[in-house]
């Protein structure tokens, strides 16, 4: 059943005239009396009789008339909500645990200031499992750790590694040492364990996770000392100021992004992220 045929004939229920109902649709006399006899044909009834030398809605045309105003109404309605409503754009952006309370949020707000109707998907993630989804597709962008020298992705910031404790904790001086650590592939972790070796200082590692939330609670009860970046540290957390320590390396953070070519963030969008994000730190 075309729309127009009952548009025109909406059209002639609220006119009562051909006439009319063709001036209203833009349509000739002619056509919309065309668009009449194919309704007729389609529906095997005759909405209109004549009454004197004009024509008129018959019985099943007043019926009929009922229910060409509801599916007119509901085309509109559709085709006005479908063209207003505009298609999300999805971005999978991946970021390390660790950085999930510092740096994600103003990437997020520099996201959504730059890509409308975003439909932002995040997976927490250590930086090297990142690198795998990158390359595998399953991201389109990631916020990893790198080495300072290295130009991997576009830099945001770099961040020294600390010690960090917990609130009046004496647990640096403790042998031995208790530690708390993220997994292998961190770089915390093996600068931790190896200058702890070097020193010939005695350690427990208390445990080993992937997630910051895990270690930080581990950190505030006073079980463990811990080693990351120094802009992931925050309350109830404090850096250790003690030179028994061994020293940590400086890292940096960089957002880097998919090479598939269907990205909603591409090379120069990137770069405009990172400039925005070092904006914030000025």
């Amino acid at each position: 059943m075309e729309i127009e045929a009952l548009r025109s004939f909406v059209a002639f229920v609220d006119t009562g005239s051909f006439t009319r109902a063709a001036m209203q649709t833009y349509k000739t006399q002619s056509a919309v009396s065309m668009q009449m006899k194919r309704l007729e044909q389609e529906l095997g009834k005759t909405l209109f009789v004549k009454e004197g030398r004009n024509l008129v809605l018959s019985t099943e045309g007043q019926r009929f008339g009922l229910y060409a105003k509801q599916l007119l109404q509901l085309h509109d309605e559709t085709v006005t909500t479908i063209k207003q409503t505009q298609v999300g754009t999805q971005l999978h952006l991946g970021c390390p645990d660790d950085y999930a309370e510092s740096v994600l949020p103003r990437i997020v707000a520099l996201l959504h200031g730059q890509i409308k109707q975003l439909d932002l998907q995040i997976t927490c993630a250590s930086s090297q499992k990142l690198r795998i989804m990158l390359d595998s597709g399953q991201l389109d962008a990631a916020i990893v750790t790198r080495l300072p020298e290295s130009d991997e992705g576009y830099l945001l910031q770099t961040s020294k590694g600390v010690w960090v404790s917990a609130s009046g904790s004496n647990l640096s001086d403790a042998d031995p040492l208790p530690i708390a650590l993220f997994q292998k592939d961190c770089k915390f972790h093996i600068a931790a364990l190896d200058g702890l070796m070097k020193q010939d200082r005695h350690y427990q590692l208390l445990a080993c996770s992937s997630s910051a939330a895990a270690l930080k609670a581990i950190v505030a009860k006073d079980l463990a000392i811990s080693a990351m970046a120094e802009c992931s540290v925050s309350a109830p957390l404090n850096i250790v100021d003690s030179e028994t320590l061994p020293p940590l390396p400086v890292v940096a953070v960089a957002l880097v992004i998919s090479a598939k070519a269907y990205s909603p963030i591409n090379a120069e969008l990137a770069k405009q992220i990172a400039r925005a994000y070092q904006g914030y730190l000025e």
